[in-house]
């Protein structure tokens, strides 16, 4: 285990301070020594990816998905040596790391067909008109090219599929810039064997030097350094609100602001709609508890509020939800920074006077473990505390009971943006709601109907963001084939000669991509 920074094709680790790694369940020291890394490390991966970039940017799309293809193929080689560090770091088990592993190598091919077919560049094509009057009209070609380096902050609920070589830096790389990844301190070994497969396909492949780093270091310090670094031109985030936010003011501030796009959390509020709760109340209290605690909540889209109008209806749903919580053995949480924030977010919601506690597992007495807990509050107390709307991040969920369906439209109104929105109902009740659709439209990304929202399918079409302070921009996603854009920028070409413009905006369309001519979506 190998505790070196990686910057580019070499491992560096010159700075004194070390760092190491810990058993989620047991805060026992696993094998490794880390080096976090100096100043002048960080200097040296910045300006090794500003070097690719200059040729990384021009790599055809199939050299590019050759390369992420050799990515998943070093990650699944590193077989069960992969698998049983994810887990000891993460605390979470095998089959959820295998199936974590699956996802990640996935999206990878997914990204590599992307490239490969090669339209997602939007190449748009207005042809000049030299006869046109009073004016000629020029000729206008525009494609999405790749940004420069991106610094990827990796996630500590999944130590594989929003890790190192996750969706935020097969997205980057996929567009076709280099990635310098900060580490998380909880995966530090995980990293290391993910960073040195990227760093093995990169070379099989013919990458250019500085196409991928790997940093060691701590939030606060190798985060904000690298952020307002210079030759930083994007970061991708997930994590907490504090931490996303920090980024988000500082690289604002800089004397060149850049994006972030961070992912921030949510609370993914559930409408349970009456006739659904009447005819279903026990099978929904089964589904929802499942996602209450799957991963032990450790999700940024765990159902965290659930919304219902009071009656005979919502008191059965708690009850059969009530069982079914209690029934659920706490679990290791991922680390214990995250344990403890979320028992100490538990206990200060526990503790506002007007929420009543419904349901709780019986601890176990484990350091590291988390129980699941269900609470419920009016929804004119829920409205009268903004606390309430606070992410507790872990196995918890809040239930909000409203008087009538006014007032249920009330509380739907005061949410901030959120990832997801669940209605759970039948078709003939979501044919009322037009207007608590409509709010909901304005507050999340991802509107669900009759299912949870854990689980977020990596495809063309999802959309895994929402408004602030869900995320720092709406208009993209961190999870499917759109996830590339957030890497890109147009730039237009005007009366440019057409033997130097880019394969995609050449008369003759070699690569054989959908493009917009002269306002026509086509192939020719």
């Amino acid at each position: 285990m190998d505790g070196r920074n990686l910057i580019g094709f070499k491992l560096s680790g010159i700075a004194q301070k070390i760092m190491q790694s810990f058993d989620a369940a047991t805060l026992e020291i696993l094998d490794g020594v880390f080096h976090v890394a100096s100043e002048a490390e960080i200097d040296e991966a910045m300006q090794k990816a500003t070097e690719a970039f200059q040729t990384y940017k021009n790599t055809s799309g199939k050299d590019k998905a050759n390369f992420l293809n050799a990515i998943a193929d070093e990650i699944l080689a590193l077989d069960n040596t992969l698998i049983e560090r994810a887990m000891l770091e993460s605390g979470l088990p095998e089959g959820r790391i295998k199936g974590e592993r699956g996802r990640t190598v996935n999206q990878l091919r997914l990204f590599a067909n992307v490239l490969e077919e090669g339209s997602w560049v939007e190449a748009f094509i207005d042809r000049g008109d030299a006869t046109r009057t009073p004016q000629p009209k020029p000729d206008i070609r525009k494609m999405l090219m790749p940004t420069g380096p991106v610094v990827v902050f990796t996630a500590s609920n999944f130590p594989l599929a929003f890790s190192t070589a996750g969706g935020d830096t097969a997205a980057a790389l996929a567009a076709g810039n280099p990635v310098v990844i900060k580490a998380h301190e909880a995966h530090l070994g995980t990293n290391t064997l993910v960073a040195l497969a990227i760093q093995k396909a990169a070379q099989k492949t013919g990458m250019p030097n500085g196409v991928f780093s790997s940093l060691n270091g701590t939030g606060p310090e190798l985060g904000q350094h690298l952020a307002q670094h210079p030759l930083c031109k994007a970061i991708a985030f997930t994590g907490s609100y504090r931490a996303g936010k920090a980024l988000f003011d500082t690289c604002a501030k800089r004397a060149v602001p850049i994006p972030v796009f961070a992912e921030m959390g949510s609370i993914n509020p559930v409408v349970l709609l009456k006739e659904k709760l009447a005819n279903e109340a026990t099978g929904l209290a089964q589904q929802i508890a499942h996602s209450i605690t799957l991963g032990v909540g450790q999700f940024c889209t765990n159902p965290g509020l659930l919304i219902a109008e009071q009656g005979s209806e919502l008191d059965a749903f708690k009850t059969a939800l009530s069982a079914a919580i209690e029934q659920i053995p706490p679990g290791t949480m991922l680390n214990a920074k995250v344990c403890e924030n979320y028992k100490t977010s538990r206990k200060k919601t526990l503790a506002i006077a007007s929420v009543q506690l419904e349901a709780e597992t019986v601890h176990t007495g484990e350091t590291t473990s988390g129980s699941a807990t269900v609470a419920s509050v009016t929804a004119k107390n829920f409205l009268a505390n903004p606390d309430l709307m606070d992410e507790v991040f872990g196995p918890f969920s809040l239930i909000v009971s409203c008087e009538n369906a006014a007032e249920m439209q009330s509380v739907i109104e005061g949410l901030e943006g959120q990832l997801t929105a669940t209605i759970m109902g039948t078709t003939g009740e979501l044919s009322t709601q037009e207007k608590l659709i409509s709010t909901l439209q304005n507050k999340v990304g991802r509107l669900i109907f009759n299912n949870v929202p854990t689980g977020v399918e990596v495809c063309h079409a999802m959309h895994h963001g929402g408004p602030f302070p869900a995320t720092t921009d709406s208009r993209y996603t961190s999870v499917g084939t759109g996830a590339i854009r957030r890497f890109a920028r147009p730039i237009a070409f005007q009366n440019w000669p057409k033997e130097l413009l880019a394969p995609a905006l050449k008369d003759e369309n070699s690569l054989g991509i959908w493009r917009t001519i002269d306002g026509e979506l086509t192939k020719a």
